[in-house]
């Protein structure tokens, strides 16, 4: 049965294709397999209505259509974002104890992030409890040469992927450090692999420096990234490469967690 939701107040200007759309979507839900006729009595709509939202999201591949029994069931598409959805959840409830375990033996601020194209979203972390520290940063994104974690991940990725995500040699700005050519960043991701992990200073935000490390899988796969972020003012080389060996560990023990080999 379609969910109904009277919590959530009506959008001002409501858009009647999406909405019967994403109420197709809905039906999905709970039934394996929806018929047109089950979509044109759910919808209140006629035929030629009905095939054509559906004719629609099998084109998106939300939904794929049966060639003999004519009936629809969800899509590569429709499964590959609940995939998504449930990984990232399992990654968050897994790092967890780790951020906050680094956290403690950093004494400073921890995230973890993920790719997205050429952006880094911060999934989660733990802020310091010093009273000058980095703010923590959840839930907000990014350009991912701009970060620590970024660049940490952006290293595992071979040339030409990198240039798929940044086609231009501009790049954009968000601090007078951050670099705004393609080939700094391309040199800076060859010293990233050398050192094994990223360095940002003052690149996304002013006296704010960080490390991050990448979690991938075995066959190379980016998974995510961890970074240690501190104040400008209490870091120095040698508090910059115990930051840095205490965050190589804590990916080992994402990776192990996670079931998966740490390789870079």
């Amino acid at each position: 049965m379609q969910k109904e939701h009277p919590e959530r107040p009506s959008p001002q200007y409501p858009i009647e294709s999406v909405d019967r759309a994403l109420r197709l979507l809905l039906m999905f839900s709970d039934r394996s397999e929806v018929r047109l006729s089950d979509a044109r009595e759910a919808l209140g709509v006629g035929q030629s209505t009905a095939h054509r939202l559906m004719a629609m999201l099998v084109f998106h591949g939300f939904v794929q259509q049966d060639p003999v029994t004519r009936v629809y069931r969800a899509g590569p598409a429709l499964m590959e974002i609940g995939l998504s959805v449930v990984n990232r959840m399992d990654l968050r409830v897994v790092a967890r104890p780790i951020l906050e375990s680094l956290s403690a033996a950093t004494g400073e601020t921890v995230h973890l992030g993920v790719l997205e194209e050429g952006q880094v979203r911060f999934l989660d972390g733990v802020e310091s409890d010093l009273a000058l520290r980095v703010s923590g940063r959840v839930g907000r994104v990014l350009p991912a040469h701009a970060t620590s974690l970024g660049k940490a991940m952006l290293a595992q990725l071979p040339l030409d992927a990198v240039h798929a995500l940044y086609p231009r040699e501009a790049l954009p700005p968000v601090t007078a450090r951050t670099m705004t050519r393609r080939s700094e960043l391309t040199e800076e991701l060859e010293r990233v692999r050398a050192r094994g992990y990223a360095v940002n200073v003052e690149e996304s935000e002013e006296g704010v420096t960080s490390v991050g490390k990448a979690v991938v899988r075995p066959g190379g796969e980016v998974v995510g990234a961890l970074s240690v972020a501190a104040p400008l003012s209490r870091t120095d080389d040698d508090k910059r490469e115990r930051r840095a060996a205490l965050l190589a560990e804590a990916c080992e023990k994402l990776a192990a967690a996670l079931g998966w080999a740490a390789t870079g």
